[in-house]
């Protein structure tokens, strides 16, 4: 995971540690599943993802988080698996939609996911309050 915040170049941004995921993967209320890619024996990618909600359609969906293959280990349809696997857990889920979000400048992932058949949604913007913002709106005097 800190290969993807590396890649995407976030790691001011990433915080997790190794007992948060734990937590989120197998605790007692598990917030995301995950699948992995392994080479002989080795981790070398991974899709983490979640189910959502839409109330237009009245469906579960999926949403990845992340999808990430190691750089040494890219143009060997690992990515493609991963994704493949999802969509179809997706389908066999009876989800609504499998969704997913992609940074502007990554044109190599947007190449990537379109010619998977995704389609790149650009009337669409992330909103998100983290940190104090996030403290100050859920607060009660707020």
């Amino acid at each position: 995971m800190r290969g993807l915040a590396e890649y995407e170049n976030l790691t001011h941004l990433f915080l997790a540690r190794d007992e948060d995921l734990r937590d989120a993967l197998f605790g007692p209320h598990p917030a995301a599943e995950c699948l992995v890619a392994d080479v002989e024996g080795g981790v070398v990618g991974y899709a983490l993802f979640f189910h959502n909600y839409s109330t237009f359609l009245g469906r579960r969906g999926l949403y990845l988080e992340d999808l990430y293959v190691h750089p040494d280990q890219r143009g060997r349809g690992l990515g493609k698996r991963l994704l493949r696997a999802l969509a179809a857990l997706a389908v066999e889920r009876r989800c609504g939609r499998f969704e997913w979000s992609v940074l502007d400048w990554n044109q190599p992932a947007i190449d990537f996911y379109q010619a998977m058949g995704a389609d790149v949604l650009p009337e669409w913007r992330i909103v998100r309050v983290t940190g104090e913002a996030l403290a100050r709106l859920g607060s009660k005097a707020g």
